[in-house]
């Protein structure tokens, strides 16, 4: 992806630029796609309590905007932005210089291959920075489905990081750690890498630009989803578990998907899927297209050069 390539040397773009553009982005789309995640997380939810809450995630959407208002659909943006601001910026600036390195180094594109490493490694790095604020965002957004008794009731992400630690441990704040990584691993594998050659796949079959952003971009967010879903229903679980008799609800990733398996039954492992389809597409679509926006910005006008659209 040569959104910050094919500058002349001296005039690059510096890596702080890089990391701001890639974090703004994203922050960016997650503003116009938050509620969709709060629905993924619902439906993930759903049967934890020992029922079924929801049928659908239009029954999500009627249901919270019903009993608990509109604003509601946004609970644990302030933790969301921070997911981005530091998941995000870390993910996709690693791999901005990851790709930056391997033309410098090899003078051509990375294969495929090559960019599913490298999205593995900005994943995997990303994951561990953001996992924090991924902790606080779930429990806020699943908190009002709760009883009254067991809500935590977090006033906003300060508040939650504050009281976890106070109250369960600084290390509370990495609970499912692991599936998060995981999860991340796999989504950029499949999500970097494969915008990276749909765009060139798609090139002479649709016109440059937005066009050909977004094609790649929902097909992109397609496959992410599709690879990813499993683990993210655990990391979910994990995150946002109970004590029961003074035990963790879940012990581990394997534990989530077993009983998941034995209890819900195979496609349970896919619950949220069209949420997180409906947001992972738009949501990679708009990050994209926001950071490629940005960077062409910058090098019109701070650089003082014209940007084609060779991003990959």
């Amino acid at each position: 992806m040569a959104l910050f390539y094919g500058v002349e040397k001296q005039k690059t773009v510096p890596t702080y630029m890089k990391y701001l553009m890639c974090g703004s982005s994203a922050m960016l789309a997650t503003t116009l796609t938050q509620p969709l995640d709060l629905v993924k997380t619902r439906m993930q939810l759903s049967g934890t309590l020992g029922i079924k809450e929801y049928k659908t995630s239009w029954d999500v959407l009627s249901r919270v905007f019903k009993s608990e208002g509109m604003l509601s659909l946004y609970n644990g943006l302030g933790a969301g932005l921070l997911r981005q601001a530091t998941y995000t910026t870390a993910k996709m600036g690693l791999y901005q210089l990851e790709m930056d390195w391997y033309r410098r180094s090899y003078d051509t594109d990375p294969s495929l291959v090559g960019c599913m490493a490298m999205g593995i490694i900005a994943g995997g790095f990303g994951a561990m920075f953001g996992n924090p604020a991924d902790v606080a965002m779930v429990r806020m957004m699943a908190d009002n489905r709760l009883p009254s008794s067991e809500r935590r009731n977090y006033k906003n992400v300060g508040d939650a990081f504050v009281r976890i630690v106070k109250d369960e441990g600084v290390l509370t704040l990495w609970r499912g750690c692991l599936p998060t990584v995981g999860r991340a691993m796999v989504v950029n594998m499949v999500q970097l890498a494969s915008y990276s050659q749909l765009k060139k796949q798609f090139r002479g079959h649709l016109e440059e630009g937005w066009t050909l952003q977004f094609g790649a971009g929902m097909v992109a967010g397609l496959l992410s989803t599709a690879a990813s879903l499993p683990l993210d229903l655990a990391k979910t679980r994990i995150q946002q578990m109970r004590l029961i008799e003074g035990k963790p609800e879940y012990s581990g990733t394997i534990d989530v998907l077993m009983k998941v398996l034995k209890n819900e039954g195979f496609l349970a492992l896919w619950k949220g899927f069209t949420p997180q389809l409906c947001r992972t597409a738009p949501h990679t679509l708009l990050s994209f297209v926001f950071l490629e926006q940005m960077n062409k910005a910058y090098t019109k006008h701070v650089i003082g050069e014209s940007s084609s659209d060779d991003s990959a």
